[in-house]
């Protein structure tokens, strides 16, 4: 049985606030996947900023694209099932997508994030 205060530290992890960081080849598919996420609540914001260059090695090759940066904020709680999204509507076959903890940041801008996005 889980006691009281575990059950209060699991939700105050799944509180904790993600930075979202990826990226997609164009901003229709970007702009795909930010409504997808939105209208499930996964994140409260995702910013998509075209005109990025990436150079990359893939299968033994450098490559360069044009490509986005996908941006959203969003919490633990809804890390598996944002990533599960990303992943499942991004053309790439290994698509980019990492979750970066916010140890702080103002308190009305992470109350936001938390209150918009489900656990």
């Amino acid at each position: 049985m889980i006691s009281n205060e575990e059950q209060g530290m699991s939700h105050a992890k799944n509180d904790e606030v993600l930075l979202l960081y990826g990226t997609c080849p164009d901003v229709e598919a970007a702009r795909l996947i930010a409504r997808s996420m939105l209208d499930a609540h996964l994140v409260a914001c995702v910013n998509i900023l075209p005109g990025m260059v990436s150079l990359y090695q893939w299968q033994g090759q450098m490559e360069q694209a044009e490509e986005v940066a996908f941006i959203a904020k969003s919490t633990r709680g809804a890390w598996e099932k944002a990533s599960a999204l990303f992943q499942s509507q991004h053309p790439y076959e290994e698509p980019a997508l990492v979750a970066l903890p916010l140890s702080d940041g103002l308190p009305g801008f992470m109350d936001w994030v938390r209150s918009e996005t489900l656990c």
